[in-house]
């Protein structure tokens, strides 16, 4: 037997189930397909790529992140500066950016800190990096308690604070006012007082509510900010693996140090560069995704259940006395959601207006018959 790192020992791959079954809403994704004229364009791209597959690709992948900087400064507040291609990197999805800062500013000594329900791959980047992992707790609303997150922080002095926004499983984005505190706090107390860096994961930012800002637009106010972003959902590029994140040039110059050499394929470069000159065409689709959300949101509570506030293109909602049996009612009913979250709570990702309506009325056959289930034990 291999000699394994000893905290590996027992542990089960991360992955949701994968399972085929009429309607999958379990893993967040983008049901809408790319067009045939963008489809035709990555053809065209990866064409052309596949010509010089001899050849290394451009480790600093110039072009794509001119592409994102552009793409990214439309989110910068008015008569601020646009976002510099220096300021931002890429990586293989927003799972490799985020193992990447912990390789760079993590590591054994230091350590990672997030607020709890949050994205239960965060520990695990901590994990794989040595860096030790600490969880605070969020309210019963899911909102941060900025009081109890600022002690935190002075606490436990983390050098990288994982921040999603909107916040998976929960959906609940960052008022301005909560990154800006904790981004003092995690200048001032960070990594033994010299300074720890605040990541703001923004996966769904895309999918935020009108007037919902990006943390995008507090990047010239702190050096220590970091906002991470994914082409996963709202450029219907799960299977594309691309991530990426802007933030200060000492940060990106960092994480250079560390990534692997020629990380980013000639052929992901092509596929991502097509993609974004199709980017009001893919985002129109999350505009339906954000009516088809809150549509979701009004009949859930409609129908009794707690639901959480989404400014993703999620939804958390409960809460059931044993909620497995709730996610293997609607199994059986050809529908797979995610069992995740606190205890009680389930996930369902926004579909088509068919694939909603079909998980609207095996919900409604599930939970109507476990009511009876229980109204018969009763009698």
């Amino acid at each position: 037997m291999a000699p394994l790192r000893e905290e590996l020992a027992g542990i089960a791959p991360y992955g949701a189930p994968q399972l085929d079954v009429p309607v999958q809403l379990n893993v967040n994704e983008n049901p809408y397909g790319p067009s045939e004229a963008c489809v035709a364009d990555i053809a065209a791209s990866v064409a052309e790529a596949a010509r010089t597959l001899n050849r290394y690709p451009d480790r600093e992948f110039v072009a794509l992140r001119a592409a994102l900087a552009a793409y990214l400064s439309r989110d910068v507040a008015a008569g601020q500066a646009p976002v510099e291609p220096e300021q931002v990197w890429a990586a293989n999805g927003s799972n490799e950016v985020m193992l990447q800062l912990l390789q760079a500013f993590g590591g054994p000594g230091r350590t990672a800190l997030s607020f709890a329900p949050t994205y239960s791959m965060y520990p695990e980047y901590a994990r794989d990096s040595n860096t030790a992992w600490v969880a605070g707790r969020r309210r019963d609303d899911f909102a941060l308690d900025l009081d109890a997150a600022r002690d935190l922080i002075a606490e436990h002095r983390p050098s990288v604070v994982l921040l999603p926004s909107p916040n998976n499983p929960t959906g609940t984005a960052l008022p301005p006012a909560a990154v800006d505190a904790l981004c003092a706090a995690a200048a001032e107390h960070g990594n033994d007082g010299r300074g720890g860096l605040v990541v703001v994961d923004e996966a769904y930012g895309e999918f935020r509510r009108s007037g919902t800002p990006s943390a995008v637009e507090l990047l010239p106010t702190h050096r220590n900010l970091v906002v991470s972003r994914t082409m996963s959902k709202a450029f219907a590029g799960a299977g594309l693996r691309l991530g990426y994140l802007a933030a200060d040039p000492a940060v990106t110059d960092a994480i250079r140090v560390v990534r692997l050499p020629y990380h980013l394929s000639a052929t992901t470069q092509a596929t991502a560069l097509a993609a974004l000159r199709h980017t009001d065409e893919l985002l129109g689709q999350v505009d339906a995704l954000r009516v088809e959300r809150d549509r979701l949101v009004d009949w859930l509570r409609a129908q009794g259940h707690d639901v959480a506030e989404s400014d993703a293109n999620f939804v958390l909602f409960g809460r059931f006395a044993d909620r497995h049996v709730v996610w293997r009612g609607l199994l059986d009913h050809g529908v797979l959601i995610r069992e995740t979250g606190p205890d009680g709570w389930l996930r369902v990702s926004v579909g088509t207006p068919a694939e909603m309506a079909a998980f609207r009325d095996a919900l409604t056959t599930v939970t109507s018959s476990l009511t009876s289930s229980v109204s018969q034990e009763i009698q």
